[in-house]
């Protein structure tokens, strides 16, 4: 169906994680590609394979390294693919906004509220020493994915030196957030939209739990979840849905960077039902589902791509 309507996806931040999983998916099922990205020179060799890949699906594909976020970024790549779709009668289906540039400081420094430490007394009760049995707790965590032993590793690190700031946030807010709202408008306004267009954005569960580090994503994705909401409303009624997706914690290139993401992942795996942490190819096939004829009808909502994790209880 896509490859016969000269459908086009754009994917801002295609690259890695969800964006290149979501780029696959969709070359497969005859999406022609506009992938954004912004990546140094030395990660191309990593990069330009998978390319590769999706060209070997026989669709249409331009990339961009550049900066997304940038007006003068923006313009070359729609200057571009406005010239394209003109020449050949082609219109963008999919938006797909997989931003994942944002800050992950600390509000203030830490304070525990508890004054003792349970491994110290379980190192007592065993009478060992509570620095072996740290150490080997934290090599059964890490190497072998003992999850359990999370409680009793080596606790995560974080940077207490330098803490979030007003500028840290609003640049996070419009770089993970409300620049879908931006990139929807330029695309509209040039009329390259099919008249049946997706646009998709990706939440987390940080949208209401808190993490450590994670104040400034976090408002950027409730700002990205009321945007989309407001673009399912007013530019609807001009055939374009607006939703977001919200996976599971998701072991990708952004995940890593969130101090503590490695006890993140091993809670997430104890608490999902289905066992396991959610993968960037189960999000990619709901981004092809929902950028098919069948879910038109899907309008202005959050999607949850997760294995039943957010609804998990102890």
């Amino acid at each position: 169906m896509f490859r016969e309507k000269n459908y086009w996806a754009i994917i801002l931040g295609g690259s890695s994680g969800f964006g290149l999983a979501s780029a696959k998916r969709l070359a497969k099922a005859g999406m022609n590609l506009c992938i954004v990205h912004r990546d140094r020179k030395g990660a191309m060799h990593r990069i330009e394979p998978e390319f590769e890949l999706i060209k070997k699906e026989g669709v249409k594909l331009k990339t961009f390294n550049l900066d997304a976020l940038s007006e003068e970024g923006r313009k070359t790549v729609l200057d571009d693919l406005q010239n394209e779709l003109q020449n050949t009668n082609g219109k963008v289906r999919t938006l797909l906004h997989s931003i994942a540039f944002g800050n992950l400081k600390l509000m203030v420094p830490i304070k525990k509220h508890r004054n003792y430490d349970a491994v110290e007394k379980l190192a007592s009760k065993l009478n060992i020493y509570k620095d072996k049995l740290r150490e080997e707790a934290t090599k059964l965590f890490l190497e072998e994915n003992i999850d359990e032993l999370m409680y009793l590793a080596k606790e995560p690190e974080y940077n207490e030196e330098f803490f979030l700031t007003d500028e840290d946030i609003a640049n996070t807010i419009y770089s993970m957030g409300t620049s879908l709202y931006t990139w929807v408008k330029d695309i509209f306004n040039r009329n390259l939209f099919a008249e049946d267009a997706r646009v998709l954005g990706l939440t987390s569960e940080g949208n209401e739990v808190a993490w450590r580090g994670y104040a400034a994503v976090s408002a950027a994705k409730v700002a990205l979840e009321s945007i989309s909401r407001s673009i399912a409303f007013e530019f609807g009624p001009y055939g374009i849905r607006s939703n977001i997706l919200q996976p599971g914690v998701t072991d990708t290139p952004a995940l890593r960077l969130i101090p503590g993401s490695t006890h993140m992942a091993a809670h997430s795996r104890l608490r999902n039902p289905l066992g396991r942490l959610t993968t960037p190819e189960d999000v990619a096939n709901v981004v092809y589902v929902m950028s098919l004829d069948e879910t038109a009808w899907i309008n202005g909502t959050i999607i949850r791509v997760d294995g039943g994790e957010r609804i998990a209880g102890s």
